[in-house]
């Protein structure tokens, strides 16, 4: 058996370890989120939660997209040991999102005019998975390959997926506040302006 050579570890300036930190907490707060969600105990704000969370973690993405590219110190991305199984939550966002779930979509708006579908409980779920695989290298201690594996993965895959997803759940929840009975709003500025 051939040993192998043991890789030199490099010092992670105190800036990057406070933005992997600042990242890990906002990834645990969206797998949290949206396991609260698909857990099916709060229906009536599991779009407005779902929502809150996209948007949150869409603002990680893009302040890391928007940085130099992080440059991992191993040539070969470590074993972080088992992918976290996602398809118990997207079973759960599927049930929730009923009749919600399915989209319409463009393959790649910048490149394309085909249209497609989507469903948002793949979406939610796609980025759970991506950042449970960086959280698993923040954990053990790999800081540069957590921020390499968050910037790579929001620009080649969950970026776009939760940008979706969060256009689909504005305009769900748009529709919902907004899509009122003529006859209702009449009656309820009647009753709003004659006490």
């Amino acid at each position: 058996m051939t040993e192998q050579p043991e890789v030199p570890v490099v010092a992670v300036p105190d800036d990057l370890r406070l933005l992997a930190d600042e990242c890990a907490g906002e990834a645990q707060l969206y797998l949290d989120t949206v396991t609260d969600v698909a857990s099916g105990n709060t229906p009536d704000v599991a779009i407005s939660l779902s929502l809150l969370a996209l948007s949150q973690v869409l603002a990680m993405g893009a302040r890391l997209g928007a940085m130099q590219d992080f440059v991992p110190q191993e040539r070969f991305e470590p074993d972080s040991g088992p992918e976290p199984e996602v398809d118990p939550l997207r079973n759960g966002l599927a049930n929730v999102l009923e009749g919600l779930d399915e989209y319409a979509d463009l393959v790649d708006p910048v490149t394309s005019t085909e249209v497609t579908t989507g469903l948002l409980s793949v979406d939610l779920s796609s980025v759970a998975a991506a950042l449970s695989h960086g959280l698993a290298h923040h954990r053990a201690g790999r800081v540069t390959e957590a921020l390499w594996w968050w910037q790579f993965s929001y620009l080649s895959d969950w970026g776009d997926r939760a940008a979706m997803a969060l256009r689909v759940l504005q305009g769900l929840l748009a529709h919902i506040r907004l899509d009122a009975d003529d006859e209702m709003v009449s009656e309820a500025q009647f009753d709003a302006l004659h006490p």
